[in-house]
């Protein structure tokens, strides 16, 4: 009797990305924003930017978010005017950032929170 060993690679792609799915929160604005792993966005007031912030002294492009393909989130000023801060510290270089910090916008204040979900 002859028998195969059939080998299938299962992800459940949606329980991975939602575990690994990142949320920056503001209450003043109300405002959410959500980063998957490979994404990589600009916040700004401009129509440039993938995330568009109409706020009190918030730059055109203001920062950079990256996260990684293994899900790590990092924040980078673009040379703003007003900075940008990380739990009250300004940043002037790309920082990781962690679920229940406070990234600091021009003066809107997100908290940042890792997705729920099991993978």
């Amino acid at each position: 009797m002859n028998c195969a060993l059939l080998t299938v690679n299962f992800r459940p792609t949606r329980l991975y990305t939602s575990s690994r799915m990142w949320i920056l929160r503001s209450q003043e604005p109300a405002v959410a924003f959500r980063l998957l792993p490979g994404d990589i966005r600009t916040i700004g007031r401009a129509t440039g930017a993938q995330f568009v912030l109409e706020a009190p002294l918030v730059s055109r492009v203001h920062c950079r978010l990256t996260c990684s393909r293994d899900g790590l989130l990092t924040v980078e000023d673009l040379g703003s005017t007003n900075g940008t801060s990380v739990d009250s510290a300004r940043i002037d270089r790309a920082v990781a950032l962690q679920s229940g910090q406070i990234l600091t916008v021009g003066r809107v204040e997100f908290e940042v929170l890792r997705a729920e979900g099991t993978s």
